[in-house]
């Protein structure tokens, strides 16, 4: 007989983890995310790659590092990004793989 297995989250914990997809929700800031999957990237660098001015990458840039899905490491007078850790890396590839197998 198999059994059920209820796994619930507290109210705290789901309210950080949905903020987080909230912001993975905006498609500049995903695409951000996913930028700085591989190597560190700069935020002129970020800002060419998606095309929105670096004010704007600089932000988003802020709330994703505020979050813990990115990292910031200074490089004299620059700043770079990259996924925070292999947890954050494994789900974007992750959900990335999972939309590719779509029929």
């Amino acid at each position: 007989m198999a059994t059920t297995v209820h796994i619930t989250l507290e109210t705290g914990r789901a309210d950080r983890l949905a903020e987080m997809f909230r912001l993975l929700g905006e498609p500049n800031r995903l695409s951000l995310v996913y930028a700085c999957l591989e190597a560190p990237q700069s935020v002129a660098t970020l800002a060419e790659q998606i095309d929105i001015s670096m004010s704007l990458a600089s932000h988003h840039l802020r709330l994703l590092r505020a979050a813990r899905l990115l990292r910031a490491e200074r490089r004299g007078k620059q700043v770079f990004y990259v996924a925070a850790d292999d947890h954050v890396q494994r789900v974007l590839r992750d959900m990335i793989e999972h939309h590719d197998e779509e029929d």
